[in-house]
């Protein structure tokens, strides 16, 4: 009897146990199906498995307490932060310590507006300040010399790789830089994107007065004048330095202009080295700074309010107190920044540090970011640049190395939705290429001849000073990648100066870049211009890249050859002499150069015409091409310059093609001949029509050195609907010399249907 008492008590006790438990579930269940349906679109059954929807409950009950542990954890960190940090020290959000006066980007006026509620709600994620989608952003960068004009192209692709909002540069910049980049923006013709710029020379008064010991010299302090240098219409802009790389969209750093409050004329990162805090060794006084200071690789420039306040008194002011104690500058304009906003903390704005990850040695650079997707601006603000130390300098190198080497055609992309200024050049190029006839057998020759090729003149280091008589020369060439090995044996034959046109990629232009710092021949020779033609298309735009060469001639005479050929040693003072007796400044003349030929790669290299004769004599050495193009050089008479011992003139035949020294406002190349065939014919051809008279030197040659066959000569042999192309250009060449110079130019015409 108990014992079926007890066995019906412990049915009671699970019956209710289970009552009470499928009360509480379908409770749960009701609430969680009201939830649910204010979050799903009424047009959708609100019925799901009731596993899932239990699970989700438990997942979102499990976030939630996660996440009042987290913000209990911060606020007691921020607590302990606060009560043992006195302005110096890094704040839990990345930013340093002088988060107390200066508003960061990651709050705003409008932050004060908030609700209680609000606030509460507020996370630490910075908020991205919307940028209008057509709306102009201005970058201005200062630049100087040969090797930061480098540094800015790096620069600016890695802001056009991510840019989706029209952009204008303002470059303030010495003559070298101005004629590198404006050539370069010029023919890179990147939609949506204007550049302006600015004589650094007609600023250096304003400067030149302050001490500087910065390696960037005068020009690291004209970021200062910036207030006067730019339109008095321009009220704000992004300044930057040139080692910067950028990560992201330029427009989410130009949206911080938004979160500025009233007095805030300037935004910075804080300096991420110990520089300002004085304790790097014994003795060090840096100039007066807020803490850490900030760093000006990076600063927004709110122009208007800066006029407004009198920007270039304040700091004039600010530097003359100074360095009546300081004598000069270490670190350019960045240490009269840095004493204007330690007296002038209200105008500052403090940027999160990942606008400015400073990778010089030992700076704090680490603690900006965790991840890649932190990162937005790297800025290599060592004098050791890639070489810097730093946890992460592999994949910083990396992602410079990518811009670095980045085809910059790629970037010629249009801003769909956004209205472009159109620019001359572009119109009449579109306008010419809409002509074209796609259906013409030689469309891709034509189409080629209007390709804007993008161009960097004086890619390297670059110093000439001109002779007093004027009968300088400069040797003129042009080559690829494959002929690199020639240049060093050119420089120690011409000790002239050289201009070289070369034609590559982006990457084949840094791996020639290390070729040439590698090379103590090379990097020892200031007087050679390299220019880099970058490629586009599918021909050797050769002529095209021979123009840049003499365009690019700083001298009132070139010497126009290929870098295959080795000029003999003591041609350049030859052909100086050679100058003034054939009174080349006065009358119209070609000094042809005898060209010849070794199949060897080793040569013991002839010191005088007798050596080379005796060569010829023993088949060491050949006229150039006797065996296969002999129409080429035949007119120079090489029987009678064997013996010759004064300039002998020759007369123009077919197919001549010499090598000549002419004033630098001879004709220039045909730019309709690419690859292979009459590129150099239709030059001396054009030549003969301005009646220039064709000079042979009598001791002078030049021989041409063994190499693999090019890429165009293969096509040329192999390919019927090249060579019959080839004979249209040439057909239409002998038309338009005809209209240009009359029946004088009808025997170029009439030689041409005999041969």
């Amino acid at each position: 009897m108990n014992l079926l008492c007890r066995g019906r008590l412990k049915l009671l006790v699970a019956s209710l146990t289970a009552v009470v438990l499928l009360t509480w579930l379908y409770l749960l269940a009701g609430n969680l199906e009201s939830e649910y349906l204010l979050l799903t679109p009424h047009n959708l059954s609100p019925l799901c498995d009731f596993s899932q929807r239990s699970a989700q409950v438990l997942e979102r009950a499990v976030l939630e307490s996660r996440v009042r542990e987290v913000e209990e954890e911060n606020r007691q960190i921020r607590l302990q932060l606060s009560q043992s940090q006195q302005g110096v020290g890094q704040q839990p959000d990345g930013n340093y310590g002088n988060q107390q006066w200066a508003a960061s980007a990651d709050t705003g006026p409008e932050d004060g507006d908030n609700t209680a509620e609000d606030k509460n709600n507020h996370t630490e994620c910075p908020r991205s300040p919307t940028v209008q989608k057509c709306e102009l952003i201005h970058v201005a960068c200062v630049c100087a010399g040969h090797n930061a004009s480098r540094d800015v192209v790096t620069l600016v692709k890695s802001v056009l790789f991510h840019r989706r909002n029209p952009l204008h540069f303002h470059f303030i910049t010495d003559t070298v830089a101005n004629r590198i980049l404006s050539s370069l923006f010029q023919s890179w013709m990147v939609p949506s994107v204007q550049v302006s710029f600015y004589d650094a020379d007609e600023l250096k008064s304003e400067v030149s007065w302050i001490p500087n010991k910065h390696y960037s010299g005068i020009y690291g302090l004209m970021k200062l004048t910036l207030t006067k240098a730019l339109p008095s219409h321009l009220t704000k802009v992004i300044v930057l330095d040139t080692d910067i790389t950028f990560a992201t969209d330029i427009a989410e750093l130009w949206g911080i202009f938004r979160k500025f409050t009233d007095k805030q004329v300037i935004g910075l990162v804080e300096n991420q080295s110990d520089w300002y805090l004085g304790n790097l060794w014994k003795n060090h006084k840096p100039w007066p700074a807020l803490g850490r200071g900030f760093n000006t690789g990076v600063i927004l420039l709110y122009l208007e309010r800066l006029r407004r306040i009198g920007w270039e008194q304040m700091w004039r002011l600010t530097a003359e107190r100074e360095l009546m104690s300081m004598l000069s500058t270490s670190l350019a304009d960045q240490d009269i920044f840095n004493a204007f906003i330690k007296q002038n903390p209200v105008l500052v704005h403090q940027l999160p540090c990942f606008w400015n990850v400073q990778l010089s040695d030992h700076t704090r650079s680490e603690q900006c970011y965790t991840e890649v997707s932190d990162l937005k601006v790297i800025h290599w603000n060592s004098p050791k640049k890639l070489r810097v130390k730093n946890k992460h300098v592999e994949f910083f190198r990396n992602l410079y190395l990518t811009f670095l080497e980045y085809d910059g055609n790629l970037l010629r992309r249009e801003l769909f939705g956004c209205p472009s200024q159109a620019k001359i050049n572009s119109d009449l190029l579109q306008t010419a290429l809409e002509e074209l006839d796609e259906d013409d057998q030689c469309y891709d020759f034509r189409r080629e001849r209007l390709t804007v090729h993008r161009v960097h003149l004086y890619f390297l280091q670059y110093e000439y000073t001109p002779t007093e008589d004027d009968t300088d020369i400069t040797l003129v060439a042009q080559l690829s990648m494959d002929r690199l090995q020639m240049l060093e044996a050119i420089c120690k034959h011409w000790e002239g100066p050289i201009s070289l046109a070369l034609y590559m990629s982006d990457a084949e232009a840094q791996q020639f870049l290390r070729y040439a710092q590698a090379s103590e021949v090379l990097k020892n020779r200031k007087n050679v211009g390299y220019h880099i033609v970058y490629k586009e298309g599918q021909f050797y735009p050769v002529n095209l890249v021979r123009n840049v060469a003499l365009k690019n001639a700083n001298t009132p005479y070139v010497f126009l050859t290929d870098v295959d050929f080795l000029p003999m040693y003591g041609l350049y003072d030859y052909l100086r002499k050679s100058v003034v007796q054939l009174d080349m400044a006065h009358t119209k003349k070609a000094l042809v150069v005898p060209a010849f030929e070794t199949l060897r790669y080793r040569l013991s290299f002839p010191k005088s015409k007798a050596e080379l004769l005796s060569m010829l004599d023993m088949g060491t050495l050949y006229t150039f091409r006797y065996h296969v193009w002999p129409k080429g050089h035949a007119p120079t008479n090489y029987a009678k310059w064997r013996t010759a011992t004064t300039p002998y003139k020759v007369e123009w035949e077919p197919d001549f093609e010499p090598y000549v020294v002419v004033r630098r406002d001879c004709p220039e190349y045909d730019q309709r001949f690419v690859g292979f065939g009459w590129n150099k014919v239709s030059h001396i051809m054009e030549l003969d029509a301005q009646e220039y008279d064709l000079m042979v030197l009598p001791n002078a040659f030049m021989i041409h050195m063994p190499h693999a066959p090019s890429f165009d000569i293969s096509k040329f042999r192999s390919s019927s609907s090249y060579r019959n192309c080839l004979n249209t250009l040439k057909d239409e060449f002998h038309q338009d010399l005809s209209r240009k110079y009359g029946s004088a130019a009808l025997k170029y015409l009439t030689a041409q249907r005999n041969i």
